[in-house]
């Protein structure tokens, strides 16, 4: 199935799909041009604990030939912020314009009495994961093991936001397997705020906000491995954008954001590509700027003590893997004339992983006028209890053991029909499929510790749905309680067939109200498409 729905995507991305001439302009999802000024995603706001938005998926061809996705509104706003408070619902009515592909090949995913929408997956369903959102996996809110909406369906989703979700940043993005890489790649991406982080990290109160959402783009991969092995060479596997405005190989001409002179700003970026691992780094005149990191994966740093108040954690780079999220203070440059670059280093993700050259990604432009944009506002109340604030004391009730896996058949070349694997110790390993018993079986109430390797010669990227995880240590190195954080994706570094594999020790929280079905994968969707996904099922307490 995934070989069948892949190789029509490719024809998808070929334009066969779409046989009128390509945009370019993107068409039905517009992009900017490349070096041009990075403009704000558009803001949606919940009213009385509630916001309504009308969705409609479509898809176009750019004039490089490439295969756009797109969420866009009733009224035409292309990945709307949906912005909303502890305790509200986000209610989406998404219908797929997506057009159907006579006689492609189809799927039954679902049997009689777990279909949720539509029972048949297509090579253009489509459907909707609130990444990082400590929601519901039932049907109509954050589920993706059955969940979808084929061309001409609507589907109806009401997402309750708890009373206690960590205010931050998280995002939406299509999770149909088989297909969700190049659905992401597409660029069908939007951000997600939980208001209220001011009341846990008071020196963004006041600052002008900016949010900036780095995508990733799906082209011909210009990186191939020597004839006889050895180094990729320094090319990107896949183009960078910036709220939409390119960043090209391979001049890189980089996206423009302008500042006033000297001023602080308060930006909350997501790495919302496929498979692009970035790490963020400000340099002014060729020096690395401090960066006042305030939250992770939306959660306030050093908010989990129970305290309910954070610390300011200042760094020189964030490393931020395929859906991760960083919360950061940025001081403007001092002068006009200095050169200001937001860049992506260099990523060692190991011998057979995508190629992630350093690269540019913004330019500042520095001058006496005030940036338009909206600002933070002032501490509104003591901040509630947030979710998971006293996990790192709470007692383990059961450890496992699970591994990363990949299988390269012989003679392949760039990962060509590679299989993927998550495993648990003792299992034997299996590609994902939605109707695979779950992997672990867990019940609600449990804390759990689980250690995670990676036996393969390229990173990988845990995540969890429906709750976030504390990180106790990195290949067995434990990190002291006081800098534990919270996260929902964590990378593990490659193995290079040396000594002990690398290997991460969380602790996971199932105390909260969410039983059923979660999903836990690699985050680089590539991996994910290919097999590198299980299922825990959360029992309800006896």
């Amino acid at each position: 199935m995934r070989k069948t729905l892949s190789a029509v995507l490719l024809a998808l991305s070929l334009g066969a799909l779409l046989p009128t001439a390509a945009h370019a302009d993107g068409g039905a999802c517009p992009r900017f041009d490349a070096g041009s000024d990075v403009q704000q995603p558009p803001d949606f706001y919940s009213q009385n604990g509630r916001l309504d938005v009308a969705m409609n998926y479509f898809t176009s061809v750019d004039g490089e030939g490439r295969t756009l996705f797109c969420f866009v509104t009733s009224d035409g706003a292309e990945s709307p912020t949906l912005h909303v408070n502890p305790g509200d619902a986000i209610h989406i009515k998404l219908t797929n314009m997506v057009p159907p592909i006579p006689g492609a090949p189809t799927m039954r995913m679902s049997k009689d009495g777990d279909v949720c929408g539509d029972s048949d997956q297509t090579p253009t369903s489509v459907n909707m994961h609130f990444h990082g959102t400590n929601t519901s996996p039932k049907c109509h809110s954050d589920e993706v093991i059955r969940t979808l909406i084929n061309s001409g369906s609507t589907f109806e989703y009401t997402l309750h936001i708890p009373p206690d979700e960590p205010p931050g940043l998280y995002w939406y993005h299509p999770h149909v397997h088989g297909i969700a890489s190049a659905t992401v790649q597409g660029g069908a991406t939007g951000a997600i705020e939980v208001e209220g982080i001011a009341n846990v990290q008071p020196a963004v109160a006041g600052l002008p906000e900016r949010f900036l959402v780095l995508r990733d783009e799906r082209f011909i991969q210009l990186t191939t491995p020597p004839p006889t092995g050895g180094a990729f060479t320094p090319l990107p596997f896949w183009d960078v954008t910036v709220n939409y405005v390119p960043v090209p190989w391979p001049n890189y001409p980089p996206g423009i954001v302008r500042m006033q002179t000297g001023s602080k700003e308060f930006w909350r970026v997501v790495n919302a590509g496929a498979n692009t691992i970035m790490d963020l780094k400000l340099m002014y005149n060729g020096v690395a700027q401090p960066l006042q990191v305030v939250a992770l994966d939306g959660v306030p740093t050093g908010s989990k003590d129970g305290k309910r108040q954070g610390t300011i954690v200042t760094k020189t780079d964030i490393l931020l893997p395929p859906s991760s999220r960083a919360e950061f203070i940025v001081t403007a440059p001092g002068s006009s004339s200095t050169n200001a670059i937001l860049e992506t280093e260099t990523i060692d993700g190991g011998p057979v992983s995508d190629s992630n050259p350093q690269r540019p990604l913004i330019r500042i432009v520095a001058s006496d006028a005030p940036a338009h944009l909206p600002k933070m506002p002032e501490p509104g109340r003591a901040q509630a209890r947030m979710r998971f604030d006293d996990l790192a004391d709470a007692k383990v009730t059961a450890t496992r053991s699970l591994y990363f896996d990949e299988v390269m058949p012989p003679g392949a070349r760039e990962n060509e029909g590679t299989t993927f694997f998550i495993t648990v110790d003792g299992q034997q390993e299996e590609l994902f499929d939605p109707n695979n018993p779950p992997a672990i079986i867990t019940n609600q109430g449990a804390v759990e510790e689980w250690t995670i390797r990676n036996i393969t010669g390229e990173v990988h990227e845990f995540h969890m749905h429906q709750i976030h995880f504390l990180v106790e240590a990195v290949n067995g190195v434990a990190i002291p309680k006081k800098k534990q954080q919270l996260y929902d994706v964590f990378q593990v570094g490659y193995w290079t067939g040396q000594g002990d594999p690398p290997n991460i020790k969380i602790k996971l929280d199932f105390r909260g109200p969410d039983t059923g079905l979660f999903v836990y994968h690699c985050h680089i969707l590539d991996h994910e498409d290919g097999g590198m996904m299980a299922i825990i099922q959360v029992l309800p307490k006896h």
